[in-house]
């Protein structure tokens, strides 16, 4: 089962490890930021499945940093306020800011998972595009462009740019490659590096940066550019 991966924006420090605690023990991967300008920075600049975002936070506060995400940032992530507060004039104004979802602290463990696993589901629901940096892949059409350039792939090769825009920017090893593309039986050691010269041809070659990389004895990986 693949892992959910959560931001949590939060400046308490014993919320912060009762939540990695619990979390990490029911395999999330977590990201922390203890303030809101850094918690905005890594929501823009990392792919996440919810962001849990306190509304008390030096810097920058939880409604604003929300506001700032949906109308300037235009990122879709699933929003999960934490707040001390839980009048329904707090909880309107926080919806209005675009969070999808409201927590009251104290909170119990156990909800704040069931609450993210629910947004985390429904963001996988309604996920229909792969992105990194310009280059954007369509998951019902299988259409890919880069800015506003189409590009054609053939089926080979459009499978191995999903697996490696879904793990970006990690690196995907050549036997993960070879096991998702052909099994327990692939065709050679030939037949990918053919394959992934044609990607990095259509990928790299007519544009100014090069997003497809080769980690030499290593394995492939799609780096973004900031």
């Amino acid at each position: 089962m693949e892992k959910v991966r959560v931001l949590i924006v939060e400046d308490n420090p014993d919320i912060v490890d009762n939540i990695t605690d619990f979390l990490e023990a029911k395999g999330f991967l977590l990201d922390f930021a203890m303030d809101g300008i850094g918690g905005l920075h890594l929501a823009i600049t990392n792919e996440y499945d919810v962001i849990v975002l306190d509304i008390m936070l030096p810097g920058m506060d939880g409604i604003t940093l929300c506001r700032k995400l949906r109308q300037e940032a235009q990122n879709p992530t699933p929003v999960l306020m934490l707040t001390a507060r839980d009048t329904l004039a707090d909880k309107l104004t926080g919806f209005d800011s675009g969070a999808d979802d409201y927590l009251v602290k104290p909170f119990a463990l156990q909800e704040l998972e069931a609450r993210i696993r629910a947004l985390s589901g429904r963001r996988t629901r309604s996920l229909r595009t792969l992105r990194v940096s310009d280059l954007v892949m369509d998951l019902g059409t299988l259409e890919v462009t880069r800015g506003t350039t189409a590009i054609e792939l053939n089926n080979i090769c459009t499978s191995i740019l999903k697996i490696l825009m879904e793990a970006s920017p990690d690196l995907v090893t050549r036997r993960r490659l070879e096991h998702e593309l052909w099994g327990d039986t692939p065709p050679g050691s030939d037949a990918l590096r053919s394959h992934m010269y044609t990607l990095r041809k259509k990928i790299n070659k007519p544009f100014e940066t090069s997003l497809v990389e080769t980690v030499h004895g290593k394995g492939f990986r799609l780096r973004g550019q900031p």
